[in-house]
């Protein structure tokens, strides 16, 4: 019997990043989406956010070693960087928890198993939802099929006060039930970074949660699985991801829509994004503003996000191409692959197969290249991955 020699396992490096590398590499160098994971993963409540027009970005509470470093960091945590979906090689870790692989060239909008059109056959659903109401319908199915005992969502500031008028700033919510679900249907299109209300939920016991959210948040819970940050991952059992290029300010309907426009955002019963800002009215009146002109209040957080069909998520959806009442749905994992598959045997949703609008498709695709080609060359070069070059 001949002794065979094996290769040494290449030991895994320790983990040591922590506060004082998020701040230099993320915080404030215009990477920082505002997602808030290193918020909610942070054991120590030392990490702030601001939910108000301009800010939008997590900062240090402590005083003794400044904004810039941490004392728990310096002591060994390194929570924050953990959970963080921009930090160093975010992109490939997520692609190997998810997918087992990490993407090719030609998968520039991310790594899918389908592409469908799909939309709620509730029809009170699909009125009150977004191009097609799908989230709603994932939402609610999965709820009262016990996949999920809650979700993280956004809703409108107001929406449960006693005259029930809501305005148009998106807050964090926990949504447990139809009712809820619904209440925070549709777009926005200002900024809401749904982690903030995980501690709620937690506060609520509930242990089973969808998060609902822009690509940078459903990024957040497979980094937080790969970089293994602990039970703060734990209770997030399904991510459904927004397709998303970009999203503004609060102060542009202050700023934008009511002192060029006389628009105010109280009047304004819905909104929808399709080559023009779309606003109708609660008296009837519908409006269009060039979105050029929105440019102006482009949230900083969005400038250098390079992930516009929510490569992470479980399943990506968004209102794009020639069939508006029908919303575009990629269908990443297994988990979202069999969700879609138990929800059409059970009649919740109807669907098309998506190569009934190529359009839609080769726009995904061509805004997936827009966004990604905004990653700074300085950063880690895995999100580039995939775009053309440039002839000399």
């Amino acid at each position: 019997m001949t002794n065979v020699e094996t290769a040494p396992t290449e030991k895994k490096a320790r983990w040591t990043f922590q506060w004082k590398e998020l701040y230099d590499e993320v915080i404030t160098s215009g990477l920082c989406t505002g997602c808030a994971g290193c918020v909610i993963s942070c054991p120590h409540d030392v990490i702030g956010y601001k939910h108000e027009p301009g800010q939008y970005k997590p900062f240090h509470l402590e005083e003794e070693l400044g904004l810039s470093n941490c004392g728990h960091g310096e002591k060994g945590c390194t929570s924050c960087t953990r959970a963080c979906p921009r930090f160093r090689d975010w992109e490939t870790e997520a692609d190997q928890h998810l997918f087992g692989r990490t993407r090719e060239d030609e998968e520039i909008a991310g790594i899918y198993k389908d592409i469908l059109l799909v939309r709620a056959s509730d029809d009170f659903v699909y009125d009150v939802g977004q191009d097609g109401g799908l989230v709603s319908s994932i939402l609610i199915w999965c709820l009262e099929n016990n996949i999920i005992d809650g979700a993280l969502v956004s809703g409108l500031e107001g929406s449960n006060n006693e005259s029930g008028d809501a305005g148009w700033k998106a807050i964090p919510m926990v949504a447990t039930n139809r009712e809820e679900v619904l209440a925070g249907a549709g777009s926005r299109y200002t900024y809401s970074a749904n982690t903030m209300a995980y501690p709620e939920a937690k506060e609520r016991g509930l242990s089973k949660l969808a998060l609902v959210g822009m690509s940078c948040q459903t990024s957040i819970a497979p980094v937080m699985w790969n970089r293994k940050i602990g039970k703060v991952g734990k209770p997030i059992k399904l991510n459904i991801g927004l397709l998303c290029s970009k999203s503004f300010d609060d102060s542009m309907f202050d700023e934008l829509f009511w002192v060029k426009y006389g628009l105010h955002k109280d009047d304004i019963s819905k909104m929808n994004i399709k080559g023009v800002f779309q606003v109708w009215m609660k008296n009837g009146d519908y409006h269009e503003i060039n979105l050029k002109e929105c440019h102006a209040w482009t949230r900083e957080g969005c400038n250098h996000c390079p992930d516009f069909a929510a490569e992470h998520a479980d399943i990506s959806t968004g209102g794009i191409g020639e069939l508006t009442d029908w919303t575009l749905t990629v269908v990443r994992t297994d988990l979202g692959r069999a969700i879609i598959e138990a929800m059409i045997r059970d009649g919740a949703i109807d669907t098309r197969p998506g190569d009934d609008d190529p359009g839609a498709i080769a726009l995904m695709q061509k805004l997936s290249q827009k966004s990604r080609s905004r990653w700074p060359a300085w950063a880690h070069e895995s999100p580039r991955l995939g775009l053309p070059t440039k002839k000399s």
